[in-house]
């Protein structure tokens, strides 16, 4: 028995015929015939001086010893594939795979990647609206937007985007009838429970404590998702404490308003974050500067709230 590693093609044809157990379907995913892979096979049981499948009637059984090569195997072979995945990429600036969490997909990403996709037509732009956080090269990401507190993450470039609030915004026809904080008591709250982790809470009674009224801001319907949540208030079904990076494009355009000059300033935040040294990748170096420009375009609608940060608000 030799301590020389068998042909890559022979543990090729081993790795596929242990995973669907079946030496036909094996040869079809590898594009060889049966008689091919069984030579592969035997060649690689010649190299170890023992058998690693055990052939039965139209049905075939790993060994001990194929049974304790197996695992090692495949995951080399994953190994393998992921490294040539991410290489590949490295001369790929046409694609971009971008993930984001669904309601920032949904509010800030959908609405404007057109004029990206104008502006750099030769990109070919990808999301994937996930609150999962996705591994840049298991999972073949680009760029990722998250949102939590600044901190460092060993292998990955973070730049912070604008600062986070939230406050109460509603429809026109809804700031009409609640002209005041005080006539909330009668109005529709809309809770946004996405942020229900961030202490101390940035909810609704927190915004009341700020204004000083005794309000009872435990009714009213609840999303988990912020971008349901605004949908409702889009709707006219309520009033929500909306999120800026969620609400600031509806601001912008009239859609929403935010009549009341108090908001409460997060320390959460959106970043822009890639792998260290990707950042000035041409197609992701494009998009971030695109995604800057976005943000500035809409700084100026808030510029007259209050921003009061949330550790300031007495509980």
């Amino acid at each position: 028995m030799s301590d020389r590693l068998p042909p890559l093609t022979a543990l090729r044809a081993f790795e596929a015929a242990a995973r669907h157990m079946s030496f036909a379907r094996a040869a079809d995913e590898l594009h060889v015939t049966p008689a091919a892979l069984s030579f592969q096979i035997k060649s690689l049981e010649d190299h170890l001086g023992t058998p690693v499948f055990l052939r039965l009637n139209r049905a075939v059984d790993l060994t001990e010893a194929g049974r304790a090569l197996a695992p090692g195997v495949t995951e080399a072979f994953q190994t393998l594939n992921t490294a040539w995945r991410s290489t590949q990429r490295l001369t790929n600036d046409t694609t971009l795979m971008v993930t984001a969490g669904p309601a920032f997909t949904a509010k800030w990403l959908a609405p404007r990647f057109y004029e990206f996709a104008r502006a750099h037509p030769d990109i070919d732009l990808r999301f994937s609206a996930t609150l999962r956080a996705l591994d840049f090269t298991r999972d073949e990401v680009d760029v990722a937007i998250r949102f939590g507190m600044d901190k460092a993450e060993p292998g990955l470039w973070s730049l912070p985007l604008e600062g986070e609030w939230v406050c109460p915004v509603m429809t026109p026809e809804m700031a009409e009838r609640f002209p005041t904080p005080e006539s909330l008591a009668q109005a529709t709250l809309i809770h946004d429970d996405s942020i229900s982790f961030l202490r101390p809470r940035a909810d609704w009674a927190a915004w009341f404590r700020l204004m000083g009224l005794p309000f009872d801001a435990t009714h009213g319907p609840r999303f988990t998702g912020a971008d349901h949540a605004v949908d409702a208030a889009l709707a006219g079904a309520g009033i929500v404490m909306g999120r800026r990076a969620l609400v600031v494009k509806d601001l912008f355009e009239g859609r929403l308003v935010a009549p009341f000059a108090h908001a409460i300033e997060l320390q959460a935040r959106f970043r822009f974050v890639c792998q260290s040294g990707a950042e000035n990748r041409p197609h992701i170096a494009a998009f971030r500067h695109w995604v800057l420009d976005e943000v500035a375009k809409t700084t100026s609608v808030t510029d007259a709230l209050q921003k009061t940060h949330i550790m300031d608000i007495p509980e």
